[in-house]
Formats: structure tokens, C-alpha cells, sequence
């Protein structure tokens, strides 16, 4: 079934809330999944993060700080999952799962959708994408939906079924939604992670309790095929992918039986990094470091202080050392560059306030001491 348009619905919608937090609504209870931290196209770095009463968000007041805005609350009422992703336009969109109801019956669950064109702008209504079940019962076993923005604009929107398989819903070329789509699977857990190639192609991870599962676009906005399993296993909800070679993925996740982190492209060997995982999940990104291409990783170890590597990108075996940033983190801590190319680093501290440190002025890998905003 279609619904109304997607794109072009949101632009025409009255803009979702935003008040200014209260005291008691400006702690954050929990991080977004997904990268929250995000670069706008005015250069203004955003941080995203979860509260009682709905989303959170700080603002820088100009581009590569260091002043952020105080936190701005978007009501949102009876989500129990919420995820972020921005497209190559710096759109940002959220994807939660809603839950109402319930009194002893299965809650009605649907997916809902809300988008922010630009930054520190009002979000739009959120709007519901309905669920691929019709039966109540089924209906209420949904998972979380994550996305995935292909270079075109086009949303996809992923989230794992009552049996265990992968769904799927995307616009079309005109905005308008598609209906949903099986693609198949089975035992998928919550926390699986999407990419977006240079080439436009999007590619999925998932994981079960034997091995993990991958899909893979054709093309750029294409049919989503089914690739073979890896027989390795995962700890759910940490697996992050970045594009390390065109249209070639570098995998780093938690191993499902040692807690350690990994890095794994297909055809090669596991690599282990060392370190250890609380079961959230590892931020990464690419950027220079003293005029070499290199990637970045954070992520917060068993004590719930956050930990920082740099390597050679695709040289993970050449090792790699972590070393304490940030200081101790309620969730996954997330990684961008600013509106001067800086490493930024975000989290969200134990007492429910945002914390950043940047990159300073050093050689290397040098953050920064993390300020409190």
C-alpha cells in the first residue's frame, strides 16, 4: 500500500516542535544509534542524543566551535528505539520505533520518520511508515529500524521482522513510498549496521548467533541481493562499516566470543585490534593525519571510559594503540570532522551532559581535554 509522499510531504508539513529543554529535560538518558554527530552544510556540527521526554539536540553556535547552543528538546512521545543517518544533501533523519497502547494486549508498533533539512532548523512531523505486519501480535515483535540515504536522496529504511528476516521500505524516484519488501534472512538481531559508497550502492551487516549476514545494491538505488554468510560472529550492536576502498568495506566489530574489537574485508583475515567492548557500538571514521590517509576509531571499554586509535587505512596489522579521550561514557561515543576538517570527538558523560573534545594542534592523533557543553 502507498502512502503519501515522502520528501516532498515533509517540505509541505507544518515543522515538529522545538522548545527550549528544561532543567530536568536537558539530561540525556541514552545515545542515538547510528552517527550522531553530524557536519551541515553551513559547517555547524550537530549532537543528537535521547531524553525522557524526547530528542536532544546541541548546535555549534559557528562553524568549528568551540561554543554549542544550549540543548534544544524535540518532543517525542512513545518511541522505544530511536537511530539517525544524514544523506550526501546533509539531510538528517531519524528513524524510531513506536510503541502505544498495550494494557495487557500487544502495543501498536509502527516505524515513524522525521527529517532535519537544515541545521538547528525545525524537524518535520513525524510521520508514520506503518509495519510489514497486519497482525497485531506479529506486529509487536518489530524491531529497530535503522537507514540508509543513497546519493540520490532516496531513504531506505531496514528493520528486522517478527521471524527474524530483514525488511525493507524506500522511496521511489517520485517521493512516494514504496511498499515493503522481504529480504529474506534469518535470526537477524537488533544493532545490524548500513554503508553508503562513493558509487552510491548501499551495503547492510547483519548478524545472527552463527555467523554474519551481508547485503548488497546491484546498483546505486537497485535491488538489494542476498551475499554469502561470513562464518564469524558478532557481538550485537557493535558492528560499524566504513568504506576504506571504492565501493570495498572495512567491517570492525566486537567477536562474539571474546569481546574483542576486530577488523575484517572480505577475503582476508580477522584482524584484532585488542581492546574490549561494552557491546556498543564502534565509531569510525577516515580522515588526513599529518598528510596520510587514515582511519579513526572510539570506543568505550569495560570501565566506560572511551578509548581513541588512528591507523594507516587498510593497515590495521601494522597495530594499533588506544589511548583514554573523553573520559568515561553512557554509551557509544561518536566521531565527525568539523567545519575546519578537526577530529571531533562526542559523548555523552554518566551524568546525562555532552562532552567534545577536538583535535588540537599536535601531530597525530591529539585531542584535545573534552569540555562539557
Amino acid at each position: 500500500m502507498r502512502t503519501g509522499s515522502g520528501r516532498g510531504a515533509a517540505r509541505g508539513r507544518a515543522a515538529g516542535q522545538v522548545v527550549e529543554a528544561g532543567r530536568e529535560q536537558q539530561v540525556a538518558e541514552g545515545c542515538l544509534d547510528g552517527r550522531w554527530l553530524v557536519l551541515g552544510k553551513d559547517g555547524r556540527l550537530t549532537a543528537y542524543a535521547r531524553s525522557r521526554a524526547g530528542l536532544l539536540r546541541w548546535t555549534e553556535t559557528r562553524p568549528g566551535g568551540p561554543h554549542w547552543s544550549e540543548p534544544d528538546l524535540i518532543p517525542v512521545p512513545d518511541l522505544t528505539d530511536l537511530s539517525v543517518t544524514q544523506g550526501a544533501d546533509t539531510y538528517v533523519h531519524f528513524l524510531g520505533r513506536r510503541a502505544r497502547g498495550g494494557d495487557g494486549a500487544p502495543p501498536t508498533v509502527d516505524v515513524v520518520h522525521a527529517i532535519q533539512y537544515q541545521t538547528a532548523r525545525p524537524v518535520t512531523e513525524w510521520r508514520s511508515l506503518g509495519n510489514p505486519h497486519p497482525q497485531q501480535e506479529k506486529a509487536a515483535r518489530l524491531g529497530a529500524p535503522v537507514a540508509a540515504v543513497s546519493s540520490t536522496g532516496r531513504v531506505h529504511v531496514i528493520v528486522r521482522n517478527a521471524g527474524g528476516g530483514l525488511m525493507l521500505r524506500r522511496e521511489g524516484p517520485s517521493g512516494r513510498w514504496d511498499r515493503w519488501l522481504d529480504l529474506k534472512g534469518s535470526g537477524v538481531r537488533d544493532g545490524f549496521a548500513t554503508t553508503v559508497h562513493s558509487s552510491g550502492r548501499i551495503e547492510v551487516l547483519a548478524d545472527s548467533s552463527q555467523h554474519a549476514m551481508r547485503w548488497w545494491q546491484s546498483e546505486a538505488d537497485g535491488d538489494f541481493g542476498r551475499e554469502p554468510n561470513i562464518p564469524l560472529r558478532i557481538t550485537p550492536g557493535t558492528a560499524s562499516l566504513l568504506e576504506t576502498a571504492p565501493d570495498r568495506s572495512t567491517f570492525y566489530w566486537a567477536d562474539g566470543d571474546t569481546g574483542q574489537i576486530v577488523a575484517h574485508r572480505l577475503g582476508g583475515w580477522v584482524i584484532p585490534l585488542g581492546g574490549a567492548s561494552t557491546g556498543d557500538r564502534i565509531a569510525v571514521l577516515r580522515a588526513v593525519l599529518d598528510g596520510y590517509d587514515c582511519t579513526v576509531l572510539a570506543h568505550r571499554g569495560l570501565d566506560g571510559e572511551v578509548m581513541v586509535a588512528a591507523c594507516g587505512t587498510e593497515n590495521e596489522g601494522a597495530g594499533v594503540w588506544w589511548s583514554p579521550a573523553g573520559g568515561p561514557s553512557a554509551g557509544a561515543p561518536a566521531l565527525a570532522l568539523d567545519g575546519h576538517g578537526r577530529i571531533v570527538l562526542a559523548l555523552i558523560g554518566p551524568d546525562g551532559a555532552l562532552r567534545v573534545a577536538r583535535q588540537g594542534a599536535g601531530p597525530g592523533l591529539a585531542l584535545d581535554p573534552p569540555v562539557r557543553v
